[in-house]
C-alpha cells in the first residue's frame, strides 16, 4: 500500500470513529434517555462537527485538515480525561461541581467496571488524533 492509500484509509478511520461516537452519544441520551451533564456537552460540541469535517475532507482527500481535526480531538480528550477521572478518583468530582442539572460524577454505565461514557468519548477522541497524527500530506 502506497503512503497516499494509507493516509485516505486513515482519515476514512477518524470520519468512521466520530460517526460512531456521535450515533452512541444520541442513542445514550435519546434512546436510553440519560441526561448529558455539562461536560458530556463539551464533549458533543467538540466531537460532532468533527463529522462533517472528516466526511469532507475524506471524499476531497483533504490531509490537511489534520491542522483542523488535531486540536479540536485533543481538546476533546483532555475534557473527556478529565470527565473520566471525574467519575472514578475520588476528590475530583469536588474540584468543579456541576451547576445545575446531572452531576458530572454521574456513571450511567459501568461495563466491566471501568468502561463509561466518557471513557467511550476518551477512546474515540484518542483514535481520532492518532488517525491525525499518522496522516502524511
Amino acid at each position: 500500500m502506497r503512503k497516499t492509500d494509507i493516509s485516505q484509509l486513515l482519515l476514512y478511520v477518524a470520519w468512521l470513529v466520530s460517526i460512531i461516537a456521535t450515533l452512541g452519544s444520541l442513542y445514550f441520551s435519546e434512546i436510553q434517555s440519560f441526561i448529558p451533564c455539562e461536560l458530556c456537552w463539551y464533549q458533543r460540541i467538540l466531537m460532532y462537527p468533527l463529522v462533517l469535517i472528516l466526511g469532507i475532507a475524506t471524499f476531497q482527500n483533504d490531509k490537511s485538515v489534520k491542522k483542523y481535526v488535531l486540536p479540536i480531538s485533543i481538546i476533546g480528550s483532555s475534557i473527556s480525561l478529565f470527565h473520566y477521572l471525574e467519575q472514578k478518583v475520588p476528590g475530583f468530582a469536588e474540584i468543579k461541581p456541576c451547576a445545575n442539572g446531572v452531576p458530572c460524577s454521574t456513571e450511567y454505565i459501568n461495563w466491566l467496571g471501568f468502561i463509561t461514557i466518557p471513557f467511550l468519548a476518551l477512546i474515540a477522541f484518542s483514535l481520532v488524533s492518532a488517525c491525525m497524527l499518522l496522516v502524511r500530506k
